[in-house]
């Protein structure tokens, strides 16, 4: 009996003076891509088939989709009956309707459905935008915007790469779009309500930000497909998280190897 109990202690002894291991990093890896909605269909660029081997070679284990939480469910059951999607708002996005629900069948991934985007916040928002551009005390605004959006479309146009995935995914596509998009936030916000540019980021990264919460300490690869313009907005935001390593898309896959 003494003998085991030595035997015992000298075992705990050994196994106590083993040195730690560094601490496991668990956090999730988020990487936030931006998408051309139907110029997926019309750029060869960053086409359909280049957006499938893109996230093929992401290989996320969480997609976060600009798909509103309610009409995920209906998409997601006509695609698993019928392999389509007919839901309005939904097949509106050949990202999902083209690459990221087919892919369901040969990866294994989990999609959340994070936008807040509404029926009626977007009807309003656009009554909204037709009032201002009629109204003629409003032209110095619309003119302010429209030239807004020449100054953007000159900036994407001078880089060469408008349509590259690796330009669309820099520091520097999100500068060329905040050139018009500070200006449509700085006019226009407050009055389109829950559609103005920071409401309708604030409404989408609220669903964003509980879905990480749900996943913290994870260890998990968590790709966001987002129109190209919210990228931006979305980082800045998610650089205030602690719990997250946010990653680029060059750093996953790099370029050589599109």
């Amino acid at each position: 009996m003494k003998r085991i109990l030595l035997l015992t202690f000298i075992f705990l002894l050994a196994f106590s003076c083993q040195p730690r291991k560094e601490h496991e990093d668990t956090r999730n890896e988020v990487l936030v891509l931006g998408m051309i909605h139907g110029g997926h269909r019309t750029q060869e660029s960053y086409s359909i088939k280049v957006l499938t081997k893109l996230i093929r070679a992401i290989n996320p284990d969480v997609i976060l989709t600009e798909i509103p939480p309610d009409l995920f469910p209906t998409a997601m059951k006509e695609f698993q009956e019928t392999d389509s999607i007919k839901e309005p708002r939904v097949v509106r996005f050949p990202e999902y309707v083209d690459v990221i629900f087919p892919l369901t069948k040969e990866m294994d991934f989990e999609i959340i459905p994070t936008a807040g985007w509404t029926r009626e916040m977007a009807d309003a928002r656009s009554e909204k935008l037709r009032e201002i551009r009629d109204d003629p005390s409003r032209v110095e605004d619309w003119n302010a915007y429209t030239a807004a959006n020449k100054k953007a479309d000159s900036l994407m146009e001078a880089s060469g790469r408008r349509y590259d995935p690796y330009w669309i995914n820099t520091d520097e596509y999100d500068a060329a779009a905040e050139a018009k998009l500070s200006v449509y936030n700085e006019l226009f916000n407050e009055e389109l309500g829950p559609g103005g540019w920071d409401n309708i980021n604030e409404a989408h990264y609220s669903y964003i930000a509980k879905a990480l919460d749900s996943l913290t300490n994870q260890g998990k690869r968590v790709l966001i497909t987002y129109g190209a313009g919210h990228k931006g907005w979305f980082l800045r935001a998610l650089k205030k998280r602690t719990d997250i390593k946010l990653v680029t898309l060059s750093e996953l896959v790099p370029e050589k190897s599109e």
